[in-house]
């Protein structure tokens, strides 16, 4: 579960990223970064194990 976590804090890392560059200039596909968003933080939510005992 950890490596589902690493990828969503990336994504998300990265579709951060994707948006503020199209803030300062548009872009065509810009809107696919907000998927990107939603898509990091619903790995990270699955991926965090909430500190359980396994």
């Amino acid at each position: 579960m950890r490596r589902t976590r690493l990828i969503g804090i990336s994504l998300t890392a990265l579709a951060l990223v994707g948006y503020a560059v199209g803030v300062a200039a548009p872009y065509p596909g810009r809107s696919v970064t907000i998927v990107g968003v939603m898509v990091g933080v619903t790995l990270y939510a699955i991926g965090y194990d909430g500190g359980e005992a396994t």
